[in-house]
């Protein structure tokens, strides 16, 4: 629960978020100023979020795999892991376009494309239209699996990426 993250934006929509018909889990452990903050939300929604401070490899993994959307809403994000694990257990990410992130997830674009929803400013109310633009769609399950279909896809492998240098340097060799 560090500030390169976004938890302040999350901070400014928690309560509009939880006003709607979902569950909020977290697991972190960071700034203090963070975990007080996030504890005393689930205090206030215990109903609706859960928290876990400190942090359990096997249990990050198992939300992941048991959510249906993962919030990564990064300052910045020079690479970024927990996106590239969510498309692979079907969790559609939903990311600041920034960095790694930008790289990685395919906004959404209506037509069964894309591997997740992005917003592009640094910015609560943005974050929140994308969550909620998320789900929208959550709500037309035939095209939200496409979209979990399209991540579970995706090659991160080195196999995939050493192929595409090879391309880029041969691409180079000829001009």
């Amino acid at each position: 629960l560090v500030d390169q993250k976004g938890f302040d934006l999350v901070l400014e929509i928690i309560d509009e978020l939880l006003k709607q018909d979902v569950q909020f889990v977290m697991l972190g452990a960071g700034e203090p100023d963070y975990e007080k903050k996030f504890a005393a939300f689930q205090k206030k929604h215990s109903k609706k979020m859960g928290l876990t401070l400190g942090y359990d490899e096997e249990l990050a993994h198992l939300i992941e795999a048991g959510s249906d959307m993962f919030i990564m809403p990064s300052k910045y994000e020079p690479c970024g892991l927990n996106q590239m694990y969510s498309m692979r257990y079907g969790t559609v990410p939903i990311v600041r376009a920034t960095g790694g992130l930008d790289d990685t997830v395919d906004d959404y674009s209506g037509s069964g494309k894309g591997t997740g929803f992005k917003f592009q400013k640094y910015d609560s109310k943005e974050l929140l239209k994308a969550i909620q633009r998320a789900m929208k769609v959550f709500q037309h399950q035939e095209e939200w699996k496409k979209i979990m279909k399209n991540g579970m896809v995706r090659d991160f492998s080195w196999e995939n990426s050493a192929k595409q240098y090879i391309g880029l340097y041969k691409e180079l060799v000829r001009q």
